[in-house]
């Protein structure tokens, strides 16, 4: 398709931190590597603060900025709302944004309570009735090696799945003396580890298998309790404080969980495993073979294969960068292998296409929704001391 003949789809971002900064690398790349049956344009980046999403907006490539996310919604050049601001905002803008017709991409968790989470979904339904989408941001899905164990499962390749594992381990907030941040506040968190990082490990398990977490068992834990505040967080202009504030979020979280047809899985998400930067590994155990990922080696999937002969069992590596594996051919030659940030450009073009062929995206927000009812049951039985608590699943939609 010409270029010149594509629809444009103007995109509103909220939020300019982290996420930002990857959603916005994606809005840019994407269509330049993928045939994409529609044209997006970085039209407006909202914030809060105008100085500085005013520099967001020059530094990312947005056409303009915004303090003020509701007018921006009423705009008629805006068709998809991205969200990628802390989790307390999530419910109202993806609300107001698919009521109004927009599109959505909202990142994950999808918001800070099952209660919240269900509004959202209840309003993508209704929306998705008058063709308009949400989805929801697991970015991990859409990683090249990731996707190909979610193939090589489907496909039978390790028979009858039995055990998964699943870690995500950082080390960020070791230090006890590391400052406050949104992320710590439960208000605007909804939760710590759990939900920002764990999501990732429940959505990924859930995603590679096809089944569902049905009950769990698990603790979470604060570790440092109290924490120094940035001058910007009392109104000093980001000097320093001697004041402290509250952590109300938890720092760890260790479950368990049984899954569809009683498969057995472990899971535990850290932001306190000293020396772990971003370590996100996935093993999954069948009768007739293994599947294991480790995001500190991206690009590679270890793969067991029972039927091999006695004296060649062992784990094999598969380099995940040949264009026959999922989205490598849009990139590199083989063997130039991809990075963190490619994820969020295979999460845009597998948004616009689903859009453009008027289907409901994946993750949708009833499978965030379903992720939600898992954190909290986790959450629910931490709080009971630990007993098996039924995440109530959702009826959902799954790829």
């Amino acid at each position: 398709m010409n270029v010149q003949s594509k629809p444009k789809l103007g995109v509103a971002m909220t939020g300019y931190g982290f996420m930002g900064a990857a959603h916005s690398q994606a809005w840019r790349v994407a269509p330049r590597f993928f045939e994409l049956p529609v044209e997006p344009r970085q039209t407006v980046i909202v914030g809060r603060n105008a100085k500085r999403v005013e520099e967001a907006r020059i530094k990312f490539g947005w056409a303009e900025s915004s303090t003020d996310w509701r007018t921006v919604i009423d705009r008629d050049d805006i068709a998809v709302v991205d969200i990628c601001s802390p989790g307390a905002s999530h419910v109202d803008i993806a609300i107001a944004a698919l009521d109004a017709g927009k599109h959505v991409l909202c990142e994950k968790p999808l918001a800070n309570s099952v209660e919240e989470a269900e509004r959202m979904a209840q309003a993508a339904q209704r929306a998705a009735a008058k063709g308009v989408f949400a989805m929801v941001g697991f970015s991990y899905r859409r990683v090249p090696a990731i996707t190909l164990a979610r193939d090589l499962v489907a496909a039978g390749r390790i028979g009858t799945l039995r055990q998964v594992r699943a870690l995500y381990l950082q080390d960020w907030l070791v230090d006890p003396e590391s400052p406050m941040t949104w992320r710590l506040d439960k208000a605007l968190a909804g939760s710590g580890a759990l939900g920002d990082i764990g999501a990732h490990a429940v959505d990924a398990v859930q995603f590679v298998t096809g089944l569902s977490i049905e009950s769990v068992s698990g603790i979470v834990e604060t570790l440092v309790h109290e924490r120094p505040l940035l001058g910007e967080s009392i109104g000093l202009g980001g000097t320093a404080s001697t004041e402290r504030g509250t952590v109300t979020v938890d720092d760890v979280a260790l479950f368990t969980g049984r899954l569809t047809g009683g498969v057995l899985a472990s899971f535990e998400a850290s932001r306190f495993a000293t020396g772990r930067k971003n370590a996100f590994r996935l093993e999954f155990s069948g009768s007739d073979g293994a599947i294991a990922f480790d995001f500190e080696r991206m690009n590679e999937l270890e793969f067991y294969d029972t039927g091999d002969l006695p004296p060649e069992q062992g784990f094999r590596r598969i380099y995940a960068t040949a264009p026959e594996h999922p989205y490598a051919a849009a990139w590199w030659p083989v063997g130039h292998g991809l990075g963190y940030e490619h994820a969020f450009s295979h999460q845009v073009r597998d948004f616009l296409v689903d859009i453009a062929a008027g289907r409901q995206p994946h993750p949708s927000f009833d499978d965030g929704l379903q992720v939600q009812r898992v954190l909290d049951a986790i959450e629910t039985s931490s709080a009971a001391g630990s007993i098996w608590t039924e995440t109530q699943r959702a009826e959902t939609q799954r790829d």
